[in-house]
């Protein structure tokens, strides 16, 4: 009798990011930065960490430093899994 709940490929949950635009050089796709806040495992300070991701821009919007709202999607290329949803 044990009751198991898995969110791991359910449908309708997808992530959500939100970060800053490095680059917009490319045809429709764009670099986002994301930051996010880490403890360390022994010391229990708080650090930076960052990712970059490459996003799916369709109408170029995007430019350089901007605030943006990215969210996850299926694969669109070697390197890109996110669409762009908004910029803030």
């Amino acid at each position: 009798m044990t009751h198991t709940t898995h969110t791991k490929g359910v449908r309708g949950h997808k992530k959500k990011r939100e970060g800053i635009v490095l680059k917009s050089n490319m045809k429709k796709t764009i670099v986002v930065k994301v930051m996010r806040l880490a403890q360390h495992a022994r010391y229990k300070k708080y650090i930076k960490a960052s990712k970059k991701y490459y996003v799916h821009d369709e109408e170029g919007k995007a430019k350089v430093g901007d605030k943006v709202r990215i969210v996850e999607s299926k694969p669109m290329s070697k390197l890109k899994r996110w669409r762009l949803t908004e910029v803030l």
